[in-house]
C-alpha cells in the first residue's frame, strides 16, 4: 500500500486489457485465482486474506475494471442510490445541507442523485418519477412550495422510503427533520422587544410553506405576548431574495411611522435588507436593527455581522440519513419527527432603536432614494406571496 491507501503497483501485473467490458472472469484469469475469489474481494468479504485482496485489486485496476452497480442491485435488491430532492440549491443554506447529506450518505457507501426543483411541484414530480426508474433505495426531500401531500401517499404505496427535511407537509405522516421555526422566530421577536423596539417588521412572509407559516406565527405570538397589536403594514409577503427584501425594507421605511427593526424570514432576506440600509446611507443596527435565520457562513462574515438563528446543517444531514436508513430497514416503523436544536447568535445588526427624533431623517432617506431611482413607492413593494391569515386581524385564516 502507498501512503494514500492505494495498492502499490506489482511488477508482475499486466496492464493488457481485453476488448469489451471487463468481467470477473477476466480479473480471475489475470490474477490466477477463481472467479468466486474475485467476487468476494470486490464485495469486501472478510474471509479473503489481505495479501490476496491486494493482489486481485491490483489486477482489477490494471485492467480498468468498473463496478457494475446495476448488476449488483439485481443480486442484492439494493442500488445504494438515494434520490436527494431540494427546492432551491442556489440558497446557500440548502447548499450546505445538501453537502452535509451527501457526506453522510458517502459514509454509508450510498450515492445521491441530486435534483433541484426550483420550488416547482411539477419538476419535483418529474424528478421523483425519474429516480424511481433507477430503483433508488429511498428519497430525502425538501418539498417544493405547493407540494401535494398525495405525493407522499403514493411513495408509501410504492414502498419507497422517504424523509423530509427543513420543510414539512401538513396532513401526512412522514419521517422528517425540522427546526423549531415557531420558537426560533418567537425568540427573535422577544429579543428585539427587549432592546426597546415596538415597530418590528416581518420581511419574507409566506404562509404556503411550513417554515414560513411557523416563523410568521412565532413573530405574531411575540408581539401579542408583549401586548402589541400586529400591524398588517409591517408584514411583507415576498420571495426570500435579496432584491425583494431590499425593496421591501425601503418601502417600509417610507411609512409615516416606519419600523425600527426587521425580523427577516432567512439570512438571504436579511442580506437584502442590510443592503437597503447601506444604500440609503444609514447604519445597520443604529438606524435599523435586522435579524436573519439559518446562520449561513456569510452571516458571520458580513460587516456588521448578522444576528441570526443557527440550525446545524450537519445535524440535519446526519439525522435525515439516519431516518432514511431506519425506514429502509423497517418499512413499518412508527413515523419519527426530529427537531434540531437552535442556537441564537446575537451579533452586531441588533441594537436599541434610534431616538424618535432620528425617524424623520430615516424616512426621508428612503423617500429620497426612491425618487432618485425614479421608482414610485408602489413599485418597491414586492409581489406578495400567498398568505392565509386575516390581514386585518393578523390571525391565521382557515385556508391553510
Amino acid at each position: 500500500m502507498d501512503n494514500r491507501g492505494k495498492p502499490q503497483a506489482d511488477p508482475g501485473v499486466s496492464a493488457e486489457r481485453p476488448a469489451g467490458r471487463i468481467t470477473l472472469s477476466d480479473i480471475a484469469q489475470a490474477a490466477g485465482v477463481s472467479r468466486a475469489t474475485v467476487s468476494l474481494v470486490l464485495r469486501n468479504s472478510p474471509t479473503i486474506p489481505e495479501r490476496t485482496r491486494q493482489h486481485v485489486l491490483q489486477h482489477a485496476e490494471a485492467l480498468g475494471y468498473v463496478y457494475n452497480r446495476g448488476a449488483a442491485s439485481l443480486r442484492t435488491d439494493s442500488t445504494h442510490i438515494v434520490g436527494l430532492v431540494v427546492h432551491d440549491i442556489t440558497n446557500p443554506y440548502f447548499a450546505e445541507i445538501v453537502a452535509a447529506i451527501q457526506r453522510e450518505l458517502i459514509s454509508h457507501q450510498l450515492v445521491a442523485f441530486l435534483g433541484d426543483t426550483r420550488d416547482s411541484p411539477e419538476l419535483q414530480r418529474s424528478f421523483v418519477d425519474t429516480v424511481r426508474e433507477y430503483n433508488v433505495d429511498g428519497i430525502i426531500m425538501s418539498p417544493a412550495q405547493g407540494s401535494d401531500p398525495e405525493l407522499i401517499a403514493r411513495l408509501r404505496q410504492w414502498r419507497l422510503p422517504c424523509v423530509l427535511f427543513s420543510r414539512n407537509l401538513a396532513g401526512v405522516e412522514v419521517d422528517c427533520v425540522v427546526g423549531d421555526n415557531h420558537g426560533g422566530m418567537l425568540q427573535h421577536t422577544r429579543y428585539l422587544l427587549s432592546l426597546g423596539h415596538r415597530r418590528i417588521a416581518f420581511i419574507g412572509a409566506n404562509d404556503q410553506i411550513s417554515t414560513g407559516h411557523e416563523r410568521l406565527q412565532g413573530y405574531l405570538a411575540g408581539l401579542r405576548e408583549a401586548g402589541i397589536t400586529p400591524d398588517p403594514q409591517l408584514v411583507v409577503p415576498c420571495p426570500p431574495t435579496r432584491v425583494d427584501a431590499h425593496n421591501a425594507l425601503i418601502s417600509l421605511l417610507q411609512l409615516a411611522d416606519p419600523p425600527t427593526a426587521a425580523a427577516c424570514f432567512n439570512d438571504v432576506t436579511a442580506f437584502g435588507a442590510m443592503l437597503a440600509v447601506q444604500n440609503l446611507g444609514l447604519k445597520i443596527g443604529r438606524d435599523v436593527s435586522i435579524t436573519g435565520y439559518d446562520d449561513v457562513a456569510e452571516a458571520q462574515l458580513w460587516r456588521p455581522a448578522l444576528t441570526t438563528q443557527r440550525i446545524s446543517c450537519e445535524d440535519i444531514g446526519r439525522e435525515a440519513v439516519r431516518l432514511l436508513l431506519r425506514r429502509i430497514a423497517d418499512r413499518g416503523a412508527a413515523v419519527e419527527r426530529v427537531t434540531i436544536p437552535l442556537d441564537f447568535k446575537v451579533r452586531q445588526t441588533t441594537l436599541e432603536p434610534p431616538p424618535a427624533a432620528r425617524l424623520p431623517a430615516i424616512r426621508e432617506a428612503a423617500l429620497a432614494w426612491a425618487q432618485a431611482q425614479g421608482t414610485p413607492s408602489e413599485d418597491l413593494k414586492p409581489e406578495a406571496a400567498p398568505v392565509s391569515y386575516d390581514r386585518k386581524t393578523m390571525r391565521p385564516g382557515s385556508g391553510r
